[in-house]
């Protein structure tokens, strides 16, 4: 009969681990300690790389942040501490010249970085709010969720100058009574009427925007004329292709608008900058690292672990020795002594695997469950992909297996007749 489905073969499996009962309890701990810790930092490792994704996942992951700053070095004639503008023509040379870069959204600001916001009022009603002069393509770089029956700026509006302005909810409560539908009517911008085309949600964006609940949009086209800023951009957001090294394109794009402006190139202060694309890069590093780590980890306490299954079938294979004597002077083929040994060693391995896969998943939940009220903390749902856990299982029962080798030879080799008569 089949080694493994022999009753008798599990009934001396069984009797064995019995006799050893608390050493078979630590060992079995020492393998199901290393599944367990690869789970849970695993896990936790993906918990950190959802949560920094579903952060960043109303904008471009591969986006950088670029605003003009004053120089710090001479250059071309010009003296230091030369203020320097972006303007609308700088988009069109560096899509031109740089063709990494996928999109770039120019804004133009008041109420941010030292400048006064824009006073808006409706009847009684005032507020002072940040105001944002933008193009359509703000909402292919970072996601604008817009309420029913509103919209964000298109085109025409750009290309006619439109008066019409999109709100935050904030700026909605205050302007507005709660049971009036702000879309379509208008408002007083710094003694200029907009009428209000859309009411955007406030989402946490994780810094990528600089805009928040209380703020205003309307056509860049329209800002520039009312507010006479010409051609000035305040800051640009420049999304590159998924493939390409973000940290390469805002190489180019800083060298790129130093030639335009006559900036030294050596000068670091002229051309401010952040480049969310590779902070997002180095989170998602940092997370497959912890992966990396935790499986080192985890590899070296399960083989830690086998090692001392691999000890207690020694122990029990000298132990049984006259045992193993008597069964092999009535018939017993070394074959089916190997495949025992080989069993147990597997068995105890697989029920080691399992209670760790099991406690590492429950310990996920409870960490789940605890970290989802956490708004501040970028951590979501730490699971583990089963075909990992699968993996790690079946490593498991090839250590075990080969583990097993050793008592199970060691087993083998005993002689009928010397068993017999040792003590």
């Amino acid at each position: 009969m089949n080694t493994i489905f022999d009753r008798d073969t599990w009934q001396e499996i069984f009797g064995s681990i019995g006799q050893n009962k608390m050493r078979t309890i630590i060992t079995i701990i020492g393998v199901l300690w290393g599944i367990l810790l690869y789970i849970v930092l695993s896990g936790a490792a993906k918990g950190v790389d959802n949560g920094f994704e579903k952060q960043f996942e109303r904008i471009s992951s591969n986006m950088l942040f670029i605003w003009a700053q004053s120089t710090s070095i001479p250059y071309a004639g010009f003296k230091t501490d030369r203020g320097i503008r972006l303007k609308l023509s700088d988009v069109k040379t560096l899509k031109n010249n740089i063709p990494e870069i996928q999109y770039i959204a120019p804004r133009i600001q008041k109420g941010n970085f030292g400048s006064s916001g824009a006073n808006a009022k409706n009847g009684k009603r005032s507020g002072t709010f940040n105001i944002y002069g933008d193009y359509p393509v703000l909402t292919i770089v970072t996601q604008k969720d817009i309420y029913d029956g509103g919209r964000f700026i298109n085109e025409l509006d750009i290309k006619e100058e439109r008066k019409v302005c999109v709100i935050g909810e904030r700026t909605q409560k205050e302007l507005f009574k709660d049971d009036v539908n702000p879309i379509g009517k208008y408002i007083n911008i710094n003694s200029i009427y907009f009428r209000i085309i859309g009411i955007h949600k406030y989402v946490d964006e994780g810094g990528g925007s600089f805009n928040d609940d209380g703020d205003i949009h309307v056509p860049f086209s329209t800002f520039k004329r009312i507010y006479n800023t010409g051609d000035v951009v305040g800051f640009l957001l420049i999304a590159g292709f998924d493939d390409v090294n973000i940290l390469e394109v805002e190489e180019k794009v800083r060298a790129q608008l130093k030639e335009i402006h006559k900036i030294h190139p050596d000068d670091k202060q002229a051309i401010g900058g952040f480049n969310l694309g590779a902070l997002f890069t180095r989170i998602k590093n940092f997370a497959k690292g912890i992966s990396f780590i935790s499986l080192i980890i985890g590899i070296a306490t399960i083989l830690a672990g086998v090692i001392g299954i691999g000890n207690i079938l020694l122990i029990s294979v000298k132990e049984r020795t006259k045992e193993i004597g008597i069964r092999r002077a009535i018939g017993a083929s070394p074959n089916h002594i190997r495949r025992q040994i080989i069993l147990e060693s597997v068995f105890l391995t697989i029920i080691a695997g399992v209670i760790g896969i099991i406690l590492g998943a429950f310990i996920l939940y409870i960490i789940n469950i605890s970290t989802q009220n956490l708004e501040d903390m970028p951590f979501t749902n730490p699971t583990v992909p089963i075909n990992f856990i699968l993996g790690a299982l079946l490593l498991m029962v090839g250590l075990g297996t080969l583990i097993g080798f050793i008592p199970a030879e060691k087993a083998i080799s005993i002689k009928p007749i010397e068993a017999l008569k040792d003590e």
